[in-house]
């Protein structure tokens, strides 16, 4: 089992699911109608697989759902407009890229108090009217790379990977990981593993262009290298399937992006790399994971923690460094955090709280802090029923956020 994940590769095929399948059979059936933009192929494909996990997978575990650690304070970017094409050739060496600014260093996914990555790794990101294009530069003394099968369970290895919300409502979300050999793997996730999952493998980012750039000999021990390149466009009709906003973005839009980095530590045996082993167990040691917004715990699949983009009209060197996050994020994450303290609580009292105040008396014991959000309702509106519960806030211009028990935020 990979901790970040919380899945294990067999249940690719058998996804988790929980409450509200309504709602995910509503998704599949409009896929199969044709309703997202796809081939018949592609859309057959799509809506078989999320009927199948329908029909056949069991309820989620009912354990106290884990807690991110640290304050809420997600990393910012601004990705700018593209002043001259991109080509995808694993080399960013395009004048566009070269005035794009790289992200901050990524850390620990567990964050603050963590050891720093060994090696470096950033990224940057830019945009026009055909696609989001992502680009990352890893650095690595020991090229390594096995996997050459599309949709393989490429984090066993080293890779690097895309996470994308383009609404920010947790749900209908993108994941892209490619390793040395520029090996593919993306997945539609429905609802975060935590919440029942699935993760869709049958569905392919339609018309995704990638290409990586090796500075050294791959698999070969008997060097030093110096690391690799990723570059990935992800064209917006892909983007839009998913997204219920504007794709291509509107200068000033925000979506929700992170990425990560697997790492295994290595050594030769034969003339080859093996992960090292742990001498005690003879098991591989875990995994490094390090991304560029910090976690609080090591999951990735905790879409409100990733990173804002903010999209720019400008080209880079004219577009801003920063943003101000928009105050609606704000009152998600108070929402947000409700929703963790109705997980603990139906984990450990079997039951929703039925109200605000039953919740709050809870929240000690539950280890959940929910704060005001400026400028909204307080204390947050909370019903529930045996099956099902929600809480609310309301804005001062009427416009009410809602966060309901599978964690879909909208």
């Amino acid at each position: 089992m990979r901790t970040a994940y919380g899945i294990l590769p067999a249940m690719r095929c058998k996804p988790h699911l929980s409450a509200g399948r309504g709602a995910l059979l509503g998704h599949a059936r409009r896929a199969a109608a044709g309703g997202l933009a796809r081939s018949a192929v592609r859309t057959a494909a799509f809506a078989a697989s999320l009927l199948l996990a329908l029909a056949a997978a069991p309820a989620a575990a009912e354990d106290p759902l884990p807690l991110p650690a640290g304050d809420w304070q997600p990393r910012r970017y601004v990705c700018a407009r593209a002043a001259s094409p991109v080509v995808v050739d694993g080399r960013l060496d395009e004048l566009a890229w070269v005035a794009a600014p790289w992200t901050a260093d990524f850390v620990d996914i567990a964050g603050a108090g963590r050891p720093a990555p060994r090696l470096r790794t950033r990224a940057k990101l830019l945009w026009d009217d055909d696609a989001l294009y992502v680009a990352a530069e890893l650095e690595e003394p020991h090229l390594w790379a096995t996997y050459d099968r599309r949709d393989a369970v490429i984090y066993h290895e080293n890779d690097f990977e895309v996470f994308i919300d383009p609404d920010g409502d947790s749900h209908l979300y993108y994941e892209l990981e490619i390793n040395a050999l520029g090996t593919e793997w993306d997945l539609l996730l429905i609802r975060p593993y935590r919440d029942g999952g699935p993760a869709v493998d049958a569905w392919d980012i339609p018309g995704l262009e990638t290409a990586v750039a090796l500075r050294g000999t791959l698999n070969d021990p008997g060097d030093t290298d110096e690391g690799w390149t990723v570059e990935a466009a992800f064209p917006w009709p892909a983007l839009a399937e998913c997204a219920g906003r504007d794709a291509p973005p509107r200068p000033g839009d925000v979506w929700r992006v992170n990425f990560s980095r697997v790492q295994w530590r290595l050594r030769v045996e034969g003339g080859r790399y093996v992960k090292e082993a742990d001498p005690a167990t003879g098991r591989p040691l875990a995994e490094d994971n390090w991304v560029w917004s910090p976690q609080g715990l090591v999951a990735m699949h905790y879409p409100e923690l990733w990173g804002f983009v903010s999209f720019s009209g400008l080209p880079a060197g004219r577009a801003p460094r920063d943003f101000a996050l928009p105050e609606i994020e704000r009152a998600r994450w108070t929402l947000r955090c409700v929703y963790y303290a109705q997980r603990r609580h139906r984990a450990i009292r079997g039951s929703w709280a039925p109200d605000w105040p039953a919740l709050a008396a809870a929240l000690p014991e539950l280890g959940v802090t929910v704060a005001p959000a400026p400028g909204w309702s307080w204390p947050p509106a909370v019903t529930a029923t045996a099956a099902r519960c929600e809480a609310s806030l309301a804005a001062p211009d009427g416009r009410v956020l809602a966060i309901d028990e599978e964690g879909r935020c909208r």
